[in-house]
């Protein structure tokens, strides 16, 4: 007798979405008629669970095209991934282009993949019409006769060869010349499996809600926190003023001084408060410790900017005893880099704050390179501007008050976002107090 606990075989299926003329030929189960408006398509992963299949078959029908299944290989465990393979039929040359596109985004590729088609650059800046405008995900460009990883991938890029390797650029960085991939007809993408790659987050794998555990969430990102320190994994924070505002300055300064923090991306504002907070105890002009408005108080952040351009830096400010403590002195007394990013509104600015938005945008860029984990604490502009720098195999957790925040970060491509609605300044101690608690078991 079969165990009951013996895995079933895998099986495959193949039928028809329909069974109609196509092109004066009979288009029935396990007959295929290719023409010139037909093309099969492969892909392959956690297709059923992940939702997957759905967005490839509904995109299909969305366009109005017509599909058949060709074959179906269903992954029978957790860990085994699924494989299909679809005739898509098209009424026109353009209709085909906009699905091939369509399904490219959803990590379809075509299963007779030709050599990439390329164009050169014709000015500095300037690509050819048809460019392939880059996603977040991994990519893989069909060049040389075999699948090549694109480098240095970000959304909205090109792609171009470069000694034989798909590289993804800004549009800017173009250079007169470059071969620019074209077309999404040799191209393959890899979209995460939100629910695999969430599994550690356990609840916080769905969409962004008010209505779950603030505890759960700060133990289960304490976890994640402890476990990329322990494995030395980069992680990332970008922070706005009202971590500062909200009292959260101390508990963030010891995440930083325990190795928590590879890296810091934030305003001018950021620091102003938090020096102004370090100088005179307020934040905004008030006193963080009655919540009221100190005498005086609304020019203490210029005072704290004047005393920082009267050392002419924020390292000469620590280094003559003027600043003493606060985040910017632990960032630096810690040698953790940073980068402050401009904006319209600064008062000031700080001397460190990068005023040409193109040289703080490379900056960011250089300090999210390699990030595991990036966390995003009430900013709104930095969070999103960081999303658009991320690949999507990048865990990116965003604290925020205002879920609409997650909401924006999804709607502009950061769809790994896993939003917790909170104060940032309580989540933020609390998760320093359950990171306190359990390096103080292991001791």
């Amino acid at each position: 007798m079969t165990s009951i606990l013996t895995p079933l075989p895998r099986f495959t299926l193949t039928f028809s979405a329909t069974d109609r003329l196509y092109n004066n030929a009979k288009i029935g189960t396990n007959i295929v008629v290719e023409s010139q408006l037909s093309r099969i398509f492969v892909s392959e992963g956690h297709l059923i669970d992940s939702g997957m299949l759905a967005s490839i078959l509904n995109g299909i029908i969305d366009e109005k095209a017509d599909y058949e299944i060709l074959d179906f290989d269903i992954g029978k465990t957790n860990l085994e991934t699924s494989r299909i393979e679809l005739d898509v039929r098209c009424d026109s040359a353009e209709q085909l282009v906009t699905v091939t596109e369509r399904l490219v985004e959803h990590g379809c590729h075509e299963k007779r993949v030709s050599e990439a088609a390329t164009q050169p650059a014709e000015a500095g800046g300037c690509v050819p019409e048809d460019f392939y405008s880059t996603t977040n995900h991994r990519t893989e460009v069909f060049s040389g006769g075999e699948w090549r990883v694109v480098g240095s991938q970000r959304m909205d890029g090109v792609i171009v060869i470069e000694n034989g390797q798909p590289v993804c650029r800004k549009l800017r960085d173009v250079r007169a010349g470059d071969e620019v991939v074209c077309s999404t007809e040799s191209i393959r993408l890899f979209p995460p499996e939100r629910e695999r790659l969430s599994d550690s987050f356990g609840f916080m794998g769905g969409d962004v809600s008010s209505e779950r555990s603030i505890d759960v969430a700060v133990n289960q990102l304490a976890d994640a926190l402890i476990d990329s320190r322990t494995h030395g994994r980069k992680i990332v924070m970008v922070a706005g003023p009202v971590l500062v505002h909200a009292g959260g300055s101390d508990a963030f300064q010891y995440l930083i001084r325990e190795g928590f923090l590879g890296a810091l991306l934030s305003g001018n504002a950021l620091a102003v408060h938090d020096i102004e907070h370090a100088l005179f105890g307020t934040s905004l002009g008030l006193d963080l410790k009655t919540g009221r408005p100190a005498p005086g108080g609304h020019r203490n952040h210029m005072r704290g900017i004047n005393v920082i351009r009267r050392h002419g830096s924020i390292q000469n400010a620590i280094d003559s005893g003027a600043l003493k403590a606060g985040i910017m002195y632990e960032l630096i007394q810690n040698s953790i880099p940073y980068c402050l990013a401009a904006s319209i509104r600064d008062d000031g600015p700080l001397p460190e704050t990068l005023v040409n938005i193109i040289e703080a945008q490379e900056r960011y860029a250089e300090l999210v390179e390699g990030a595991s984990l990036v966390l995003m604490l009430s900013t709104m502009l930095h969070s999103i501007g960081v999303g658009n720098m991320l690949p999507s195999g990048v865990t990116t957790v965003c604290i925020d008050i205002n879920p609409a925040v997650v909401t924006k970060l999804s709607d502009r491509g950061s769809s790994q976002a896993i939003g917790i609605v909170s104060d940032v300044g309580f989540f933020v101690r609390a998760l320093a107090d359950r990171i306190r608690s359990i390096d103080n078991r292991v001791e």
